[in-house]
């Protein structure tokens, strides 16, 4: 009797990817959890996988029905390493994939905007993921986490633009209603958590659940990329200073009901992420 087809879970080990594959091994589902070392996911099958080498392709695929897509992390061009991969997945039998995006890039955008562009001409079964900031950027290594450990401070040129900070528990949750429900979304969902809140008020939440001082600083956007460009090449600093701008400018000022619709429950707020992980 032929093993139940898996479900590849690229970027296993990273902040959505192994929520995703923990989702799905505590629901019954065969994971097959790739990444570029195959480390041990509990409950998964570990498979190595790099966008950047092809021949990690076929074992990954191997078995495989659906995939969740994490693109190559930090690559402007990501469509030209993920698109062959995705022919070669639909060749090899996989009939669904839900990708993980972002709010500030549409179809037909800059880097992950040309996959998500192709994805419906590839798949029948299909979802993009357009999630709002992670609310996980105030935590662990993150530049944010470092300036408020190190200077109690949130940097960004953001003003007083408002962003509906998603929780990661939140993005994967979707991500496993998306791959497993008997019909896929085949749409294109943005994902907020239930308010939007400036910095000033991220900082002020985390000030109050920490129990230590924490301030926004307001910077221009050319203080961001100078500070930026300081660490990163400038193309990308600049890139980033400029969606700080794009927040100021209103861009990410919205909520959504996708978590809601798609898991039953309602997203999880700012608040109850900086006790979990905060405090």
């Amino acid at each position: 009797m032929n093993a139940p087809s898996a479900t590849l879970v690229i970027g296993a080990t990273g902040t959505t990817g192994s929520r995703v594959a923990a989702g799905l091994v505590a629901e019954g589902h065969r994971v097959k959890a790739a990444g570029r070392s195959a480390t041990p996911v509990e409950g998964a099958e570990a498979v190595r996988f790099d966008w950047n080498e092809q021949a990690t392709f076929g074992e990954a695929l191997d078995g495989v029905d659906r995939v969740y897509l994490i693109p190559p992390i930090g690559s402007s061009d990501p469509a030209s390493v993920m698109l062959p991969f995705l022919r070669q997945a639909r060749s090899a039998g996989v009939h669904r994939a839900v990708l993980l995006s972002s709010s500030a890039i549409p179809a037909g955008g800059p880097a992950v905007g040309q996959v998500h562009q192709a994805l419906p001409g590839l798949f029948e079964q299909w979802a993009v993921l357009r999630p709002s900031w992670f609310m996980q950027n105030f935590a662990g290594f993150t530049p944010h986490a470092r300036s408020i450990r190190e200077d109690g401070a949130i940097l960004t040129a953001t003003g007083d633009g408002r962003v509906g900070f998603v929780d990661a528990e939140d993005i994967a949750a979707v991500a496993v209603r998306a791959l497993t429900d008997e019909q896929a979304p085949n749409a294109d969902l943005i994902l907020t958590g239930p308010q939007a809140l400036s910095y000033d008020d991220v900082a002020a939440i985390i000030t109050e659940v920490a129990g230590r001082p924490v301030v926004h600083r307001h910077l221009t956007f050319e203080q961001l990329r100078d500070r930026w460009a300081a660490e990163i090449p400038l193309a990308f600093a600049t890139m980033l200073a400029g969606m700080d701008r794009a927040i100021a400018d209103g861009s990410e000022d919205r909520t959504s009901d996708t978590v809601q619709r798609l898991t039953g429950r309602p997203p999880g707020t700012f608040r109850a992420f900086a006790e979990r992980e905060l405090s």
